[in-house]
């Protein structure tokens, strides 16, 4: 699941036109962050900064799920709303997380790890597993520090990496979220994924109450 990701308030609507994100990278992308910040391949130098990377989860809002109906009849509408209380979460990636990273880097795996690199120390991360019995490229994991967000790192590693999965033939990007991830949310439905499933049992029987269900997005890069 992807970690925290900088964004804006949440979006009202879930699949919007993104006409500029699909099959190439906007030049502004390359322009914005030449000099004091780079976006380049991960190496495994930037494997021990990973854990310094503050990628505490931070949300006010988020997407509620309504069920209405029973059995194959059932139907769900979104809608979001305010949380009860504000979500603070630490987000420090997990032994197996780490070891993701590790694997692709170093070429062990296939994949990709992408970062942003400010005064030659990645401050932003994106990691990427493809799929290939299902033709998918999974964001597994995108987390910016707490003090380098709102700046565009999220945006601009999302580019770079549809840019790659287009140039291997995936036919399209695959992310899940939490309902209550505010800012990972509004930044998917952004850059033109769609809502497209959802998991109400996925941690516990009682993810919708505890407003963490689990939502599915995709990114088709082919007809």
């Amino acid at each position: 699941m992807i970690g925290h990701i900088a964004g804006s308030n949440l979006a009202p609507r879930f699949a919007l036109r993104a006409v500029e994100v699909i099959g190439h990278t906007p030049s502004y992308i390359h322009d914005r962050y030449h000099g004091g910040m780079q976006l380049r391949a991960m190496t495994p130098t930037d494997l021990g900064e990973l854990a310094e990377i503050d990628a505490t989860i931070e949300s006010d809002a988020y997407l509620h799920l309504q069920r209405d109906g029973e059995g194959l009849s059932a139907t769900w509408s979104v809608e979001p709303r305010d949380l009860r209380e504000k979500l603070v979460k630490s987000n420090m990636p997990g032994d197996e997380l780490e070891f993701t990273y590790k694997q692709i880097v170093a070429g062990v795996m296939e994949g990709m790890a992408w970062c942003a690199e400010h005064e030659g120390m990645p401050v932003a991360t994106l990691l990427a597993e493809p799929r290939p019995e299902r033709g998918l490229l999974e964001i597994v994991d995108l987390r910016t520090d707490y003090d380098h967000r709102r700046q565009g790192l999220a945006s601009a590693l999302l580019f770079r990496t549809v840019a790659a999965a287009r140039d291997a033939e995936h036919r399209a990007l695959f992310a899940s979220t939490a309902a209550n991830m505010q800012s990972a949310n509004a930044l998917l439905a952004k850059l033109g994924f769609e809502l497209a499933g959802l998991d109400e049992m996925r941690h516990t029987n009682h993810d919708v109450v505890k407003e963490q269900a689990t939502l599915f997005w995709y990114l088709a890069l082919t007809d």
